[in-house]
């Protein structure tokens, strides 16, 4: 459903770009179309597009603006926020409408190359700052941890949870933050145990944290961790299997 979201969110955007972007007629009659000036767009993720999660969501949405809007696209994984500020710049300064940056930590090389070039247009996922070219895409994912929080509560026979993060980031916060709301709703007892990764794609990391809720005594863990979360979903796997 959110990579769905995504794509929706995505196209519209677009389509509102591609009608600002085109004039109304020209002396002849014909519109001044994307023939001339087809869009380009482009998709800045910190983590890989193979992650089966959500970078693979965002760039199904660069592909479908491909695809649907014959749009010029291109993809670049950066993982530092000096990496974020040269991709910024290599883009807008290429002539890229629009840079969809996939994730909060991009907010503030966004705020900067939006000052900087005022005609490319900058939407960071997750982001929470607006100016004049940059618009942040906010998922209201606290919504469905605050339920995720009560099913578990409620099917936990130990009354005690975890929860795996990656980056210690506000929209990562809100999520375990409402979990453990809703799971509080239905124990106010219950304990909820938090560990944080410092990234999304280590799934060793990720492994050794679940497994470590779970020998401390959490029977439900929930995860946001991107790529990692296989490490979790490993670590659930054999404690199962050796009878934990």
């Amino acid at each position: 459903m959110l990579m769905h979201r995504f794509i929706l969110t995505a196209l519209l955007i677009v389509n509102a770009a591609v009608s600002a972007c085109t004039a109304p007629d020209r002396s002849d009659g014909r519109a001044i179309g994307l023939e001339e000036a087809p869009l380009r767009a482009a998709l800045l993720t910190a983590g890989p597009i193979s992650d089966a999660g959500w970078y693979a969501g965002a760039y199904e949405g660069l592909l479908l603006l491909r695809d649907s809007l014959g749009a010029e696209v291109s993809h670049q994984q950066t993982r530092t926020p000096a990496e974020f500020d040269e991709a910024f710049l290599s883009y807008a300064s290429s002539g890229y409408d629009l840079v969809f940056a996939h994730g909060f930590e991009y907010q503030d090389a966004a705020i900067r190359a939006g000052q900087q070039f005022p005609g490319t247009t900058f939407i960071v996922s997750g982001g929470g700052r607006y100016s004049e070219n940059v618009i942040p895409l906010i998922f209201e994912l606290e919504e469905g941890s605050y339920l995720a929080g009560m099913a578990a509560a409620q099917v936990s026979e130990s009354g005690i949870l975890g929860m795996v993060g990656g980056v210690e980031i506000p929209p990562v916060q809100g999520t375990f933050r409402a979990f453990e709301a809703g799971a509080q709703s239905i124990n106010p007892d219950i304990r909820v145990l938090e560990a944080f990764i410092g990234n999304w794609d280590d799934v060793a990391a990720a492994k050794e944290a679940a497994i470590a809720q779970l020998r401390n005594g959490a029977d439900v863990i929930i995860h946001n961790v991107d790529a990692a979360s296989f490490g979790v979903f490993q670590a659930v796997r054999e404690m199962v299997e050796s009878g934990g």
